[in-house]
């Protein structure tokens, strides 16, 4: 039990934690119980300091300056409860993780002390502009517009938790001021050309490795496949990471007339299929020989990263014509252009993709060149021939 000592006739405790060496004391002003440390060994010393900040609140309170109710940690901490709990198993690991990481980093440092009915929208605002200054201060350059908004939902979600809870009465407009229509950027890709230089690279690398080292050869041949592969089937990095065996079967396409693989999906849009391009299955068997030992193993044991970079780099292939740096998800992209540029439907492309006509029409508008009916476009009315044009004018005179 903590050793206490009351003071100002029972109104402030000073009390000892169980190993502490320091003393704190508590008080109740205004419905609420205050608590502080006074960082001091001496317990005489203690009641002093104790002393001073109790009547220093009394003063507060009756300024009206002291106010009680939940604090935005209190919020934070009661939604990292809840959504740990709700979302088990429905959201990824990582995702959940990057709500922690921006409480923690910069969410809670900012606001963490004050009271919930204190966060209004000129207070976000504040905040947005201390992390621009902060970012430029340490990094030079301005945080990137999604991490902003990451960041926002974060704080959206913790405020939302406290409506819940009926600890604040409305959630405040929080939405960013001043805000301009998004660029709508065309996502990196690799076009026909760009994609051929790509795998003749990877390609090269499996059969010459740089070095004699067993991890070097795996991790060339393992890079090889996974292009080939990512290129003809349209997975996102995530859905190939999860990717087992057993997700997948070599069929014979009846409307093709040509082997394919049947892909179950799991990945952040949940559960879904894919019928890839025939150009994924030698890679694919490849991949089943090297790492398959149960059909629960993992097609890709790791994509290498570095290797994938060096690549880009030696082919000039790190950026696109708009300066897009290319990674992994320049591969999904490159199948989705390329089934457009060969006319295919954006319907069953959206749907073998996992994702919407929207999307695909926002982001990859600029390859639907060849999806445009000209003879809808380019319509001309006829002209009626001047013979006819001749005996119309006749008519309206009252010639016979």
């Amino acid at each position: 039990m903590p050793e206490i000592h009351s003071i100002l006739g029972g109104n402030v405790q000073i009390y000892r934690r169980p190993n502490s060496s320091h003393w704190h004391c508590r008080a109740s002003i205004g419905g609420r119980q205050w608590r502080r440390t006074t960082k001091e060994e001496s317990l005489a010393h203690a009641k002093e300091i104790a002393e001073d900040w109790y009547l220093e609140l009394k003063g507060k309170s009756r300024a009206g300056e002291l106010k009680a109710g939940k604090r935005f940690k209190d919020a934070a901490k009661k939604f990292q409860e809840e959504y740990e709990v709700i979302t088990e198993g429905q959201r990824n690991a990582t995702y959940v993780d990057g709500h922690w990481r921006r409480l923690k980093v910069h969410l809670l440092p900012f606001f963490g002390n004050m009271l919930l009915t204190e966060i209004t929208p000129g207070v976000v605002q504040n905040y947005r502009v201390s992390r621009f200054k902060s970012a430029k201060e340490k990094r030079g350059a301005p945080p990137a517009r999604n991490t902003m908004h990451q960041e926002i939902v974060t704080l959206r979600q913790v405020l939302k938790t406290a409506y819940r809870h009926g600890w604040i009465k409305y959630i405040p407009d929080i939405s960013e001021p001043y805000k301009t229509n998004a660029k709508i950027s065309h996502r990196a890709w690799f076009s026909p050309e760009e994609y051929q230089r790509l795998y003749k690279a990877t390609r090269d690398r499996a059969d010459n490795p740089r070095h004699g080292k067993k991890i070097v050869i795996e991790n060339s041949k393992e890079l090889h496949d996974y292009v080939l592969f990512m290129a003809n089937t349209g997975l996102r990095p995530d859905e190939a990471n999860r990717l087992q065996f057993r997700d997948v079967t070599v069929v014979h396409d009846e409307a093709t007339n040509e082997k394919i693989l049947e892909i179950e999906v799991r990945g952040k849009r949940g559960y879904g299929f894919c019928k890839s391009m025939p150009g994924a299955v030698f890679p694919f068997k490849r991949l089943k020989s090297r790492n398959m030992k149960v059909p629960t193993d993992n097609v890709f044991r790791a994509f290498p990263r570095d290797m994938f970079k060096n690549v880009l780099r030696e082919t000039n292939l790190e950026k696109d014509r708009e300066g897009n740096r290319r990674t992994a998800y320049s591969l999904r992209h490159t199948y989705i252009s390329l089934r457009l540029l060969e006319g295919a439907d954006i319907y069953q492309i959206a749907k073998n993709c996992r994702t919407s006509v929207e999307m695909i029409q926002k982001h990859y508008a600029v390859h639907l060149k060849n999806m445009i009916d000209t003879t809808a476009i380019n319509v001309r009315k006829a002209k009626p021939s001047k013979r006819k044009v001749g005996e119309l004018t006749r008519a309206e005179d009252g010639e016979a």
